[in-house]
């Protein structure tokens, strides 16, 4: 019988995979301590709605600005060495902030400065470190690693961290970060403990233009119809689940008169159901291909916004987050399995920082969208958009999920001597893909 370590994380996806992982699940922890403390700090430093949101937006405005240069840096340097210094950056920021809290002399324009840096440099970790699991584990693996870093964003980031934020908070308003500080310089100890990943080859003439290498991975992905088509879909997807995500707090406490502990019972409900969906993912990965569980993913999606647009009842509302919880995790990751098996290495950095740069941008159109519609025609009038949307986009997308799924793997040299000139099946005699 395997142990829990084994269980975790396979023996065979390797050592360094392993400390990748602890790295992961540590830094999410201390992500997931920020989520709750960051606006309970705000909101304690101002009454101003505007300067709340703001603390929210600094999430999103990093990746806007930076995240296609970000991609492109981390395809030409050491990946984890990248990693590790926009962490310990991170921690620094942290500190600076907690300095401040123990004397006095924070303010809200502080927190929101610290916010944007710390978003920065988390745009360059996450860059770099979305491209180091490929490099770490065989293609026919990455499913299963991707599962075990969702099931590490899962507990660590949305059931542990929050809670625990929370209290930290109530018992002074610098602990919580004092003990995100102590989470991110173990996050990067942990990484350094991976073996050094080489910087990836790029063919042919060199450019020292980071304009050139981001207008080189926009090319590459123009011309690749199916990691195009999947960008789009997320973006797309994104927009639509974003318009009511943005008003959920009010659709939740006034609309189902659920109140404060509702809502966040009702988050919770998802993080339950991603839990189970993460764990579950290598055996519905061996018994269903990946366009059957691409579909079933947004279809259940189309199926979610019509079900709130509907219920006016708090337990239909928990069973229904608990059943987006499973559905929307297995996406997540299968989409981030095929895009890594999909494209070549020397482009992780940049396909993954355009993808992102998409899911950020979905979020704040999908946002202003949800607060216009439930601001002139009611709270479920989000839903009944994000419905009608994703209906549409579901119908245009139906069949090219097949072209995506179908798709065959990019392998770089070093890759193809392991694999061998014949595809290399799955589980069950199924394809790498679908």
């Amino acid at each position: 019988m395997p142990s829990l370590g084994d269980m975790i994380a396979p023996r065979r996806l390797g050592r360094d995979f392993r400390w990748l992982l602890a790295s992961s699940w540590t830094s999410n922890l201390g992500d997931g301590i920020a989520l709750a403390a960051a606006p309970l700090l705000i909101a304690s430093l101002t009454s101003s709605p505007i300067l709340v949101a703001a603390g929210a937006m600094m999430q999103f405005l990093p990746w806007l600005l930076f995240g296609l240069l970000a991609g492109a840096v981390a395809d030409h340097h050491d990946r984890r060495r990248l990693v590790m210094l926009a962490n310990a950056l991170r921690g620094v920021v942290v500190l600076a902030l907690v300095i401040f809290l123990i004397t006095g002399l924070a303010t809200v324009w502080l927190v929101l400065v610290v916010s944007f840096l710390y978003g920065t440099a988390e745009v360059f970790a996450d860059s770099a470190g979305t491209t180091l699991l490929p490099m770490l584990v065989r293609p026919a693996d990455l499913g299963i690693g991707n599962a075990r870093m969702q099931a590490g964003f899962l507990v660590a980031n949305q059931l542990a961290g929050p809670p625990l934020g929370a209290f930290l908070f109530a018992l002074g308003s610098f602990w919580p970060f004092v003990l995100q500080v102590l989470c991110v310089a173990l996050a990067v100890l942990l990484i350094s403990r991976i073996a050094r990943t080489p910087v990836p080859e790029h063919p042919g003439p060199s450019s020292s233009s980071t304009t050139h290498a981001i207008r080189e991975g926009l090319r590459w992905l123009r011309h690749n119809a199916p990691v195009r088509t999947l960008v789009i879909i997320i973006l797309v997807f994104n927009v639509t689940w974003a318009a009511p995500w943005g008003v959920l707090v009010l659709y939740a406490t006034e609309y189902l008169g659920m109140g404060p502990v509702g809502y966040g019972a009702l988050t919770t409900a998802s993080a339950l159901g991603g839990i189970i969906a993460v764990f579950s993912f290598g055996w519905l990965e061996q018994r269903v291909s990946f366009s059957t569980l691409m579909r079933v993913c947004l279809s259940c999606e189309v199926l979610m916004h019509l079900g709130f647009a509907l219920t006016t009842s708090p337990i239909v509302a928990f069973v229904i987050m608990f059943g987006f919880g499973l559905y929307a995790f297995v996406w997540a990751t299968i989409s981030t399995t095929v895009r890594q098996r999909l494209v070549p290495m020397q482009l992780q950095g940049r396909i993954a920082s355009v993808n992102m740069v998409g899911v950020f941008a979905g979020l704040v159109v999908g946002q202003f969208l949800g607060g216009v519609l439930a601001q002139l025609f009611g709270l479920t009038a989000p839903w009944w958009f994000a419905f009608a949307g994703s209906a549409i986009t579901l119908a245009l997308v139906w069949r090219p999920i097949s072209h995506i799924a179908a798709a065959k793997p990019v392998l770089d040299a070093e890759q193809a001597d392991e694999v061998g000139a014949e595809d290399e099946p799955g589980a069950g005699g199924k394809p790498l893909i679908d």
